[in-house]
């Protein structure tokens, strides 16, 4: 007998190659997921301007790289761009939208919901902007499951249903067999939702997904976006973080210090057979 329901993922016509360079824009789900990409060492740039909630600050991440990292943008494989809210706030002085208020005083703003149309049109022209850079780029939406209790919980419903209206719409336009490009939903919003479908899976306040939350999401994203080469390494990799990870009552002595020799020589080894592997620099 089966007492919860299993969120289908469809299938995309592309997987994740060990180690790809990522780029992740969006909300601060775009962050938790990123961090859990790079900790399995993929080559990740995630949230390089702050968190991002709505289409349009996405859109503003995207043209800044494009601007002034043009280079770095062509080499990303696979876009992970996360939305979060309708919701904007527009300078008055000036009627932008801007990305962070950055504490200046409310009465300075005004908010404003995106229409689906306004959403799409800002999410097509960040996908323009990646295609440009790299027209093999794999382009991959989500919608966080973060809940805004600011709006009310039915305003924070109508913001994702517009989200997910808007996004529905960006993935058709490019679902015709004359484009290059593969642009996919991941259902990271519908599987907290209804799948997992209890307060024990959400933080302390009740809003944001919890560490297991987000690591049940990053296991189903693994399981149809992996390569089978990707899953590989993984299982390689995964002993020698623990080592890395481990911390010793007595680290100078010989035995760590051998046991961290090894550990090392195996990490060359791994270096070896996928090139495109590097552990972080300490700085």
């Amino acid at each position: 007998m089966e007492f919860r329901t299993i969120v289908d993922i469809e299938a995309p016509g592309f997987r994740l190659a060990p180690c790809e360079e990522m780029l992740f824009v969006g909300s601060c789900f775009a962050d938790k997921m990123g961090a859990r990409f790079t900790e399995e060492r993929f080559r990740t740039i995630v949230n390089p301007f702050g968190v991002m909630y709505n289409p349009a600050s996405v859109l503003h991440t995207i043209q800044r790289l494009a601007a002034q990292q043009r280079q770095e943008l062509s080499i990303v494989k696979t876009a992970v761009l996360t939305l979060g809210t309708n919701h904007v706030y527009r300078l008055k002085e000036t009627g932008e939208i801007v990305d962070n208020c950055q504490k200046r005083p409310q009465s300075l703003f005004d908010e404003e919901e995106l229409s689906v149309d306004a959403c799409a049109d800002y999410l097509q022209q960040a996908v323009a902007i990646l295609h440009a850079a790299n027209p093999q780029m794999h382009i991959v939406f989500t919608v966080s499951p973060i809940r805004y209790r600011k709006y009310g919980y039915h305003g924070s419903q109508l913001s994702k249903a517009t989200l997910l209206l808007a996004v529905d719409k960006v993935i058709e336009k490019f679902q015709v067999p004359s484009s290059k490009l593969n642009v996919t939903y991941f259902p990271a919003y519908e599987i907290i939702n209804d799948e997992l479908r209890d307060y024990r899976f959400y933080a302390e306040d009740m809003l944001h997904p919890s560490s297991q939350a987000v690591e049940y999401i990053w296991q189903r994203f693994s399981e149809v976006y992996l390569s089978d080469a990707a899953k590989a390494f993984l299982k390689e990799w995964q002993p020698l973080k623990a080592a890395l990870s481990h911390k010793p009552f007595h680290p100078d002595s010989d035995d760590y210090r051998m046991f961290m020799d090894k550990t090392m020589l195996k990490i060359a080894e791994l270096q070896k057979k996928y090139p495109n592997f590097a552990l972080p620099i300490d700085k």
